[in-house]
């Protein structure tokens, strides 16, 4: 990568020293940018369907010379970041044909971008990816949409929430959690949908058994889904393409049917961590990031209400070193995943000298990190210390594409002192090197009642009753 000089950080992660924090880079970029005299205006526009429409005006340099490889950085991992933001199946790429031709070599179907290009194309958006490029006067109008989806409290209901290594399932009559309940699974390398249908099934039934009626099912899960339609998720990885599309796209919808096709809503978890937020602070803008098997994210804007947007931003960078840890699924590297979950944890343990068995998990790598930390072995300490740091310098990161209020953090990741270790420094972080965001957006953790009911009601309340 051609340097562009001038990165200092105020904190050093200790475990992970080579860290460059994408905030950070993107300032230096700019700063640079700002003092150059033939520097030209460039727009990004993605296309979303339903005419929801987002667009992000940059300042690049002339795309020539040594400042090819600084634009190709910095527009490239912009745009990475928009479409797992954001989500779109349409980019056009206004006021610069060749810095355009470059993305169109970067995202297509043998280019180093091919899961992203597929993934958003066919996977999300139901056809193919494409990349346009225009003058700056043809770009298309921004048109921003959201749901008022979810905050109803009448009547009975189940919420449920379907994570990589359990399921979740509550019963509410009238706002008030009347029974809970979280199964073991492992849904992510299972091949037979039948599989997943039944483990859901089986959570539904146990939670109806303490209503006197289901007027109404809300559920959660990670990954994309549009209209109740599965479109992408881990959860459902392991699955053949064949059976997907049979089997799991419309789960959701098969699952309505066998409950008589009451009110049902699903979306991604991260959507309902925020909507669990906002309810429970009695505010908005809120961005909630989960961090467990995988870094969950979503977002109630500044009205209360949940966006059309994707918020997967466990494959957005925030690191951008060339050798930062890739992502087994997305082949990027620099992404939130590898920082934010257990995978992050279990990055961290072996660096700060911890010997795991091959055969241990990364549930179990945490668990035994989390004991480290209650014993007060030093080793863990600096794992969580490593990702307080990290974390800051993402907030600041997430600030440059959210209107940020509240961020929300939870996860089992955060559980304990290891917790709180990384609450804390995120708040050094930001005190010290962004102090105009430290000022103005608030950390938050669930409490004690939000962590147990929290999530389950705010899926539950979803669905409004049909009249």
């Amino acid at each position: 990568m051609l340097q562009i000089g001038g990165l200092k950080l105020k904190h050093v992660p200790v475990l992970d020293p080579g860290f460059v924090p994408a905030v950070l880079w993107n300032r230096a970029y700019q700063q640079r940018v700002a003092e150059h005299e033939e520097a030209c205006d460039l727009v990004i526009a993605l296309e979303r369907g339903g005419g929801s429409i987002s667009t992000r005006q940059l300042r690049v340099f002339p795309h020539e010379g040594t400042y090819v490889s600084l634009n190709r950085v910095y527009v490239e991992r912009i745009i990475k970041f928009l479409l797992w933001q954001k989500g779109g199946w349409k980019l056009t790429i206004a006021g610069s044909e060749p810095i355009a031709d470059m993305i169109r070599g970067i995202y297509q179907s043998d280019g180093i971008r091919s899961f992203d290009f597929d993934y958003m194309g066919c996977r999300v958006f139901g056809r193919s990816f494409e990349i346009h490029s225009c003058a700056l006067s043809e770009v298309p109008t921004e048109s921003e949409s959201s749901n008022p989806l979810g905050r109803n409290l009448d009547g009975c209901r189940i919420g449920f929430d379907l994570g990589g290594s359990d399921r979740k399932c509550a019963a509410v009559i009238d706002g008030e959690v009347v029974f809970s309940e979280e199964i073991a699974w492992d849904p992510y390398f299972e091949t037979d949908p039948q599989y997943h249908f039944n483990g859901i099934m089986d959570s539904l039934k146990r939670a109806s058994e303490h209503l006197p009626r289901v007027d109404a099912i809300g559920g959660s899960s990670a990954g994309v889904y549009v209209n109740n339609e599965v479109r992408a998720a881990s959860l459902f990885r392991g699955i053949p393409e064949a059976l997907f599309e049979a089997h799991v796209k419309r789960i959701f919808f098969k699952l309505r049917e066998v409950w008589g096709n009451i009110p049902f809503d699903v979306v991604n978890d991260g959507e309902v961590t925020a909507l669990a937020g906002s309810m429970s602070l009695n505010d908005n803008a809120v961005l909630g990031v989960a961090m467990g098997t995988s870094e969950a994210a979503g977002y109630v804007d500044a009205l209360g209400h949940i966006t059309t947007w994707l918020n997967e931003l466990a494959f957005a960078p925030i690191d951008y070193r060339e050798d930062a840890p890739r992502d087994e699924w997305s082949g990027d590297v620099g992404c939130g995943v590898n920082y934010f979950s257990q995978q992050g944890i279990g990055r961290l343990a072996k660096l700060a000298g911890f010997k795991f068995p091959e055969e241990m998990g990364l549930p179990e790598q945490l668990v035994a990190v989390q004991e480290a930390m209650a014993e007060g072995d030093s080793r863990a300490r600096s794992i969580y210390e490593t990702t307080g740091v990290q974390f800051g310098y993402t907030i600041a990161h997430y600030a440059d594409f959210y209107e940020i209020r509240n961020l929300l953090i939870l996860g089992r990741v955060t559980s304990g002192e290891g917790g709180e270790i990384i609450i804390a420094k995120a708040k050094e972080v930001l005190r010290d090197e962004f102090p105009e965001w430290a000022d103005c957006i608030n950390l938050v953790t669930p409490n004690e009642k939000d962590k147990r009911h929290g999530q389950a009601v705010a899926a539950a309340s979803l669905p409004s009753l049909e009249l």
